[in-house]
């Protein structure tokens, strides 16, 4: 006999989020037994992807109708939040891989190519990576400097990719690239390809401060394709629809994930602690309470903007205001530092333990992958546009000045 249960729709959706978070959490469990490994040697967490394909997590975005789950953006979410937990680079690399897998279930409109796509990434449980970035262009993934070239039904890309996290490891690829070789830099497309389309030839190396297991190496992409894996829509709206809100919720979301191991390491050694000085408080126990206080504000901005994305989804006009991405953007600025600031109280609260790498309270990975979040929010328009105006205002030559 089955307790609490739940009549009609609302029990589905009950039984299903709790199979999801079964199915994350015993992929974060692997996870979290590689992630030191996969940090040190710089490697993609293979251990960790071994079992999210095991749990069949790649494809759950994927449409019931091609054998998907139809997973919605905050299910998604929570799933980066475990993987957070457990392995920064694991969840991270999930991340991408979802907001790529958004881009082409939102914008696919129908088409047969990429519906068969879809439909093997939720059979084989196939990876895919992102390159969005390029040559002198960095990261702006508004402007692209490869174009594709029609030939027939086939087009063909060869661009200089600044970065491709996890390029070797991944079964496919999501690339911008320029609609015609006569057109403006930001007149962009978004080419869908598998590992049978392209090549990869290496131009740099990859080795970081933090997120060291995404393995986000440099290389030049050269592939040949089906027209049809071009995704029909342009890509500004491609970009302003789903990239963009995608991005910034799930990177949240991994965010916080590392921030709530951090703070669980912080109370563990609270615990101890006070289990050795026969009850009495540590120094850190304040830096524990702003932990937690930071990690639920975090929490709660991710699950504010959630309901707020979802309940536009499907109003390109709300969606693709200024009101609603000035929003979004912010949102990532203050979920970046809130992540930050967590996880740096969380060292204050373990002290000497949890700045040494040989303790079970070290918090110095965590602390160099989060790390990783504001450099990751450096190239949006919105912000650059407010330091072009910064750069006309004279610096302050003293502390009172």
């Amino acid at each position: 006999m089955e307790p609490h249960r739940i009549p009609g729709p609302a029990r589905i959706i009950n039984v299903r989020k709790n199979d999801l978070t079964a199915r994350a959490r015993a992929a974060a469990e692997i996870a979290g037994m590689h992630a030191a490994a996969a940090d040190a040697e710089a490697r993609f967490p293979g251990e960790a992807f071994t079992e999210i394909r095991k749990q069949r997590l790649l494809g759950i975005q994927v449409p019931q109708a091609l054998g998907g789950e139809g997973a919605s953006i905050a299910e998604i979410a929570d799933v980066c939040y475990i993987l957070g937990q457990a392995c920064s680079s694991a969840a991270l690399i999930y991340a991408m891989h979802q907001i790529k897998m958004a881009c082409i279930v939102r914008h696919a409109k129908g088409s047969g190519a990429l519906e068969r796509i879809l439909a093997r990434i939720a059979a084989e449980q196939l990876l895919m990576a992102s390159s969005t970035t390029e040559g002198q262009t960095g990261g702006n993934v508004r402007s692209s400097e490869a174009a594709v070239e029609h030939d027939g039904g086939q087009v063909t890309l060869e661009r200089k990719a600044t970065v491709i996290s996890y390029a070797v490891e991944a079964d496919g690829v999501v690339t911008t690239a320029r609609r015609a070789a006569d057109a403006a830099a930001s007149d962009q497309v978004l080419l869908v390809l598998l590992k049978a389309d392209y090549t990869l030839e290496r131009l740099q190396v990859w080795d970081t401060l933090g997120m060291r297991g995404t393995h986000s190496e440099g290389f030049t992409l050269r592939a040949r394709a089906a027209a049809e894996q071009i995704i029909p829509e342009p890509y500004d709206r491609i970009h302003a629809q789903t990239m963009v809100p995608f991005a910034h919720l799930l990177w949240g979301s991994v965010w916080a994930g590392i921030a709530a191991a951090a703070t669980a390491k912080a109370q563990a050694f609270i615990r101890h602690a006070v289990r050795s000085s026969n009850g009495q408080m540590p120094p850190g126990a304040a830096h524990f309470t702003q932990a937690v206080s930071t990690l639920r504000t975090l929490r709660g901005v991710l699950a504010a903007n959630l309901r707020s994305y979802e309940a536009i989804m499907s109003d390109e006009k709300a969606i693709s205001s200024l009101e609603f991405q000035a929003a979004i953007t912010l949102t990532k600025v203050q979920a970046s530092e809130l992540a930050v600031s967590a996880v740096l109280s969380s060292l204050r609260a373990c002290g000497l333990s949890g700045y040494r790498n040989d303790t079970e309270f070290t918090i110095g990975r965590l602390l160099r992958d989060v790390l990783s979040a504001p450099i990751m929010i450096n190239n949006d328009r919105i912000l650059t546009n407010l330091a072009t105006t910064s750069l006309m205002t004279p610096l302050p030559t003293s502390i009172s000045g």
